[in-house]
């Protein structure tokens, strides 16, 4: 892993600019990752962040949502990927998107960025009430698998997503690290 620490927190006004390029990079990808949800230049982005403060509290979610909140990993003030916690699941999120999904910026990569971001979001799950965190990757993602079950995730089932067709592997994380 890099010397600079992580920091997983929120998103915040003033990192509008790494944001940007964060969402740039994801754009060039052979397959386009979604790095933001709801992301539109037409709203400014206090209003932004600011939506995504009520989306944590409940309030102003999309239909079919759940509560959740949005998390950047920041190194030296440069966000380095995002981390989405939801704080219950719905019909879908408990087949295939599950509690927590998770991203490092193409360039970041291979630095234990998305391992760091998902140790450090586990014990937010038990404050949460989440006593036990599905997480899902697709299947053939080495990478994301290997991030998941070096923070304890137990693997349960391979499950079809129907919008992709892509098979996604289901594991389970224990949040409460005292039984561990």
């Amino acid at each position: 892993m890099n010397t600079a620490p992580l920091q997983l927190r929120m998103l915040r006004v003033e990192d509008e600019l790494s944001f940007r390029a964060a969402l740039e990079e994801f754009k060039c990808e052979a397959q386009p990752w979604q790095f933001a949800f709801g992301f539109d230049d037409s709203v400014s982005f206090s209003d932004y962040v600011d939506q995504l403060l009520g989306h944590s509290r409940g309030i102003g979610i999309p239909a079919d949502w759940v509560p959740n909140t949005f998390f950047v990993g920041v190194v030296d003030g440069v966000v380095v990927g995002r981390l989405s916690l939801r704080h219950s699941l719905n019909n879908f999120l408990a087949k295939v998107g599950g509690h927590i999904g998770y991203g490092v910026i193409p360039s970041k990569r291979r630095n234990g960025y998305a391992t760091e971001m998902l140790r450090q979001v586990i014990p937010i799950c038990a404050t949460l009430g989440i006593s036990k965190a599905l997480v899902t990757c697709d299947e053939q993602n080495m990478a994301s698998r290997k991030v998941i079950e070096a923070c304890g995730g137990m693997f349960e089932s391979i499950v079809e997503c129907h919008d992709s067709g892509v098979p996604a592997r289901r594991y389970w994380i224990h949040t409460d690290t005292k039984k561990e």
